[in-house]
């Protein structure tokens, strides 16, 4: 005769939420903070759960921690307790689940002109929501502990996320006002060698995407060069050289000239990335279906179309 083997006690609710904010954040100091709890009381709950389940629900992960198979079919099980809370304390309403953080990363350039006022006309209709902005240039992460969404240049290759187009933007060459009327204005390809270049750090670049300048004339010298678009923009406005900028940023200020534009005109794509689980929460949803409109709206202007 089989005998069936003991039922375990289920889950403990609390366990379940602490693991959720855990896979949200993907540190445990950003999960006690989130649930107002210390670090040793979020390690001992997953530890507790990882002892009811009979298996880890958590492995390490570069910056952080990523969920195992069990762990992701557990933070289902806890998105569903999170709802339920929510509709014991006031109402199932879509609107009212739109609260919490949701953590992402972008260039620069995409951080300060769509993601900012993307995210500020989400919050209006949603004051509960906060997003954190980090911001980088850097091919797409294989492990995004911590992350909900990146925006990254170039089409990635990713595994277990999800990517979704964006849109494209141009970037060209430009130089101010005060900067040709003392070198002159180059009217050839030819010509622009003479120039130095203002553009990233080229051992520091890590988007294959962004060579065009060294790619296309290989031959201008460095000038002044930062891992900052910024930087960039506010140099060739000072005279430091030509500067391979983006037109959506450059076109701007009256005071910089794009430069053959026939001859120099790289059209790139903006890619969002996604973790699954990310997906599944209204916030982060709602965050990234913002960040694709406010994109679609201003493809004119990404594009360099004055």
């Amino acid at each position: 005769m089989n005998v069936p083997p003991p039922l375990r006690t289920p889950p403990n609710p609390d366990d379940l939420l602490v693991l959720l904010a855990v896979a949200r954040s993907g540190r445990f100091t950003a999960a006690a903070e989130d649930l107002g709890l210390n670090h040793t009381t979020v390690s001992r709950r997953i530890a507790a759960l990882e002892k009811n389940l009979g298996a880890r629900v958590l492995s390490r992960a570069s910056g952080g921690w990523e969920l195992t198979g069990l762990g992701r079919r557990a933070v289902l099980a806890a998105e569903n307790v999170e709802l339920a809370v929510g509709r014991l304390n006031g109402s199932d309403d879509e609107t009212d689940r739109l609260t919490g953080v949701v953590r992402m990363s972008a260039t620069d350039g995409f951080s300060a002109y769509i993601a900012a006022p993307a995210v500020a006309a989400l919050r209006r209709q949603h004051p509960g929501l906060s997003v954190e902005i980090e911001t980088v240039t850097r091919r797409a992460l294989q492990q995004r502990s911590g992350l909900d969404i990146e925006v990254v240049v170039g089409e990635p290759q990713v595994h277990r996320a999800e990517a979704i187009r964006l849109g494209p933007y141009m970037l060209g060459m430009y130089a101010s006002r005060s900067y040709l009327a003392e070198h002159g204005t180059p009217a050839t390809p030819e010509e622009l060698k003479e120039h130095p270049l203002v553009y990233f750090v080229d051992s520091m670049l890590q988007v294959d995407d962004l060579d065009a300048p060294r790619r296309l004339v290989p031959s201008m010298r460095d000038s002044l060069t930062s891992t900052n678009v910024f930087v960039h923009v506010e140099a060739t406005r000072a005279g430091a050289g030509v500067g391979f900028l983006p037109c959506f940023m450059a076109d701007r200020h009256p005071d910089l000239v794009r430069l053959l534009p026939d001859d120099f005109k790289e059209e790139l794509p903006y890619w969002m990335v996604l973790r699954a689980d990310s997906l599944r929460q209204p916030a982060v949803a709602a965050v990234a279906e913002a960040l694709w409109k406010q994109t679609t709206s201003y493809e004119a202007v990404l594009l360099g179309r004055k």
